[in-house]
């Protein structure tokens, strides 16, 4: 099945992540089957939490940091400013805390903490995990498309809902017994009832937020992951490793994208040798791709003569993707 009919015949997965190595072409491929869906009607958020503002570069748009930005009729595209995120955090923390406890002011001790615990790497994977929360359980549109940063840190990322639901049930659990003795305690001092939990309620609408992505990100019938690799003997190698680990966090993997196939008449005729050992090398992997990975392979995506920047270099590698014969052979 190729990556087309994958999309043709499963309409109801509205959740695409592309993933793999760093430099491998993820940006290139999110982005060219996000424009071949918004093509074709569909209305398509394609976005990214990595830092170097790769979609900007594909696009040749500035858009990170500015929210879903339309690229062309039924294209939006957005790159999560996690700095503004983490800012964004502390106002609210703060608001939080003067509403809860009615100061005035956030006690100096406190603001010192907030902004020491802000300048941990924890706090920006934190940050974009949640605004990644925040954008796949909107449903405004048809498809969300997700370029996945490399895989040691999508692993994290897809790995934090877990970490994050068991640590709010702990919390949520000693928070209810708590309670109960709160009202136990009122009971006998023939108090009245005891006022709202703010600091449950707040739990429970995190954990919510968690199951929710959670539930998204490892429903086959909704989400669909592709790996992309390329015809190198390391790649092939991580690539074999990374989809054992994420199946352990039952994310749904729907085939692989071969990337970067140079063109079978490229080795006719007189040739550096070089090149020759070069087509020989890729022949030679492209072989171990196709016994690793068989009929999950979706497509082979061949070398493109120049860069894929600017939406005509797009629009011709999704024809030859999605049109001239991309699908696997």
């Amino acid at each position: 099945m190729s990556l087309r009919e994958v999309f043709e015949s499963e309409p109801d997965r509205r959740y695409v992540m592309f993933g793999g190595k760093g430099g491998l072409g993820k940006t290139t491929l999110s982005a060219t089957s996000a424009f071949w869906l918004a093509s074709h009607g569909k209305r398509v958020l394609l976005f990214s939490v990595d830092p170097q503002a790769s979609l900007s570069d594909i696009f040749q748009r500035d858009i990170f940091g500015k929210g879903p930005v339309s690229i062309m009729e039924n294209l939006w595209a957005q790159e999560v400013d996690a700095d503004r995120r983490i800012r964004e955090y502390q106002e609210e923390i703060r608001k939080k805390i003067l509403d809860m406890y009615g100061f005035d002011k956030v006690p100096e001790e406190i603001d010192n903490y907030i902004a020491a615990a802000s300048a941990e790497p924890a706090m920006e994977e934190s940050a974009i995990f949640d605004a990644v929360v925040d954008i796949i359980v909107q449903g405004d549109y048809d498809y969300y498309i997700y370029d996945l940063v490399p895989l040691g840190h999508a692993l994290y990322y897809l790995s934090m809902a877990k970490v994050y639901d068991e640590w709010i049930n702990k919390i949520t659990k000693l928070r209810e017994d708590m309670r109960e003795y709160d009202k136990l305690a009122a009971t006998l001092r023939r108090e009245e009832k005891v006022q709202e939990d703010q600091i449950l309620g707040e739990l429970t609408y995190i954990k919510d937020r968690i199951n929710a992505s959670s539930r998204i990100l490892t429903d086959r019938k909704r989400t669909a992951f592709f790996f992309v690799v390329v015809p190198e003997e390391m790649i092939i190698l991580d690539t074999q490793k990374a989809a054992a680990l994420f199946a352990k966090f039952d994310v749904p993997i729907s085939g692989y994208i071969v990337n970067r196939v140079l063109p079978p008449d490229l080795g006719q005729g007189k040739i550096p040798p070089y090149l020759r050992n070069r087509i020989a090398m890729q022949q030679k992997y492209m072989e171990q791709i196709r016994v690793t990975f068989g009929d999950e392979i979706r497509s082979y995506v061949p070398e493109m003569e120049r860069d894929i920047t600017g939406l005509p270099m797009i629009e011709r590698l999704a024809q030859r993707l999605f049109v001239d014969g991309g699908g696997a052979r």
